[in-house]
């Protein structure tokens, strides 16, 4: 865009140095400015290539696939209800999970220190089926077999059981430190599950805040950039009647410049804030759907 205004520019500077409106040097300073709006033009178009082989490396593409850029600058307007916001990220963020889990564990860590303090017992019972003889080497192989089966059979099988039972006496307040130290971890668990909700949920109120603020200004330098752009449109104008000179016609094209860049800024920034509220709630806003997540 800032291509093809100079452009413009630099046509009706030229036209009207050769009907001698204006003077060579000024006629010289638009084609000046016209080669540093086509350098820029160039490196802008460099810098788009290697980030388009920037994207395909991380998304492990083609070198020489085709990618096509959309610079569509529309928008919703997304309210964000900010209670739900928080509900769903305490809902859904690892973080709470894994506290969570480590809770469970240092639940079960108390109760297996406690166990290991009381009196245990073990009980085991076995019984066996006996299907042996007494064999030589010369008994052939079939009646070797006979006989075992027989005795299998006729043999009663063995039965025992044993009973082990184990009392701790003195263990000099080892495992009572022990049952403290779980109790300890599992409090600082729990604390730290706690702080980490709290932070959640300012992190989350402070994103919603940051959204809110950052699409009312995109608003307002929607309308920033439809006056730039009259404004501009006005001294063109003026420029071509002779009633500016080029100096002043640059200074308005700068000023639309600025306002075009501020808008993008602002675009860019709103929705980033957008995908960074869905990415900490795992909930599209914009498109009101929960996000699918793999188990």
């Amino acid at each position: 865009m800032t291509y093809d205004r100079q452009l413009e520019a630099y046509n009706i500077a030229n036209n009207k140095y050769k009907a001698g409106l204006i003077r060579e040097v000024e006629a010289l300073q638009m084609d000046v400015e016209l080669s540093e709006a086509a350098n820029t033009l160039g490196i802008a178009r460099v810098n788009l290539s290697s980030q388009k082989r920037l994207f395909k490396e991380v998304m492990e593409l083609n070198l020489n696939d085709s990618i096509i850029v959309e610079s569509s600058m529309a928008y919703s307007e997304v309210i964000v209800d900010v209670e739900k916001a928080v509900q769903l990220a305490l809902e859904n963020r690892n973080e709470l999970k894994e506290h969570e889990i480590q809770i469970e564990l240092s639940e079960m860590e108390i109760k297996r220190r406690k166990a290991a303090g009381r009196i245990q017992g073990d009980i085991l019972f076995n019984y066996n089926l006996i299907g042996t003889n007494k064999s030589v080497l010369d008994i052939p192989v079939e009646t070797s077999f006979q006989d075992s089966w027989y005795n299998l059979r006729e043999r009663p099988g063995n039965f025992n059981a044993a009973l082990t039972i184990s009392i701790p006496l003195i263990d000099w307040g080892e495992n009572k430190a022990r049952v403290n130290a779980a109790h300890a971890s599992l409090e600082q668990n729990k604390l730290q599950l706690k702080g980490e909700k709290i932070s959640i949920e300012r992190e989350i109120r402070t994103l919603v805040e940051q959204m809110a603020s950052s699409l009312r200004r995109l608003k307002l330098l929607e309308k920033n950039v439809v006056v730039a752009e009259k404004s501009f449109e006005i001294s063109r104008q003026r420029y071509t009647n002779g009633e500016i000179d080029s100096q002043a016609i640059a200074l308005e094209r700068e000023r639309l410049n600025s306002a075009y860049i501020s808008r993008l800024e602002s675009f860019i920034a709103y929705k980033l804030f957008l995908s960074d509220l869905m990415r900490k709630t795992f909930y599209d806003f914009e498109q009101d759907l929960p996000i699918s997540r793999s188990e």
